[in-house]
């Protein structure tokens, strides 16, 4: 029964074409057999009994890389301040994927202004993942003038310890996150998540940070 309605519409698209359309005689035969050639298509491949299904959703992990890495720099700043229109264009490219889009945006915000600290940071992580991972010369240039736009800021530092691991030098990952979190103040909101993420690092290296004791005995 499910053929039946299949049937009926190609039936009514020829009567359509023929009375509505002015489908010439000549080519009655021609339209015909293209929808017959269509429907025995439909046969061989179709399941028109089959019922239907949602499709599983593919999972694009470009973007969910993005999406993790303006989450993580956005911890660096305050909740309430809220970045620059072009940041705010650019993260919206990252959380798709689209790095190099969103470093053509992130260009144009330290243009308008070169002071803008975390416009500096969200560069030099656009131009990494853009190179898949690599710290290009553009990204280490972006994350030393996000040092310099905004010195007491830990987000070029962490950043710049995290394309580092991500190159493949999980030693001098080590170190700049230690450095970074024995000058952060007790009360830094991302003290907690920074010393969490080098305890993991350091449980997955096999190494762990000598302790005061055992600095002085050295």
């Amino acid at each position: 029964m499910s053929w039946l309605p299949i049937i009926v519409l190609a039936a009514l698209v020829f009567g359509l074409a023929v009375v509505l359309l002015k489908l010439p005689r000549s080519l009655w035969m021609l339209f015909g057999s293209a929808l017959l050639f269509g429907l025995a298509g439909y046969a061989l491949q179709g399941h028109p009994g089959q019922a239907g299904a949602p499709a599983t959703p593919v999972t694009d992990n470009a973007a969910q890389t993005g999406e993790l890495m303006v989450e993580a720099r956005r911890e660096f700043y305050p909740a309430g301040r809220l970045p620059s229109r072009f940041v705010v264009t650019a993260d919206a490219f990252t959380r798709r994927g689209q790095h190099d889009q969103a470093a053509n945006f992130l260009r144009n915000a330290v243009a308008e202004n070169p002071n803008d600290g975390e416009a500096w940071v969200a560069l030099g992580n656009a131009l990494v993942e853009h190179a898949d991972g690599q710290l290009t010369a553009a990204a280490l240039f972006a994350y030393s003038r996000g040092e310099q736009a905004a010195p007491n800021n830990p987000a070029p530092t962490y950043f710049l310890g995290l394309a580092f691991l991500r190159a493949g030098e999980p030693g001098r990952t080590l170190a700049l996150w230690r450095e970074l979190l024995e000058a952060a103040p007790e009360n830094a909101e991302w003290r907690a998540p920074l010393a969490a993420r080098l305890d993991r690092l350091e449980t997955m290296l096999g190494v762990a940070q000598p302790s005061a004791a055992q600095q002085s005995e050295e």
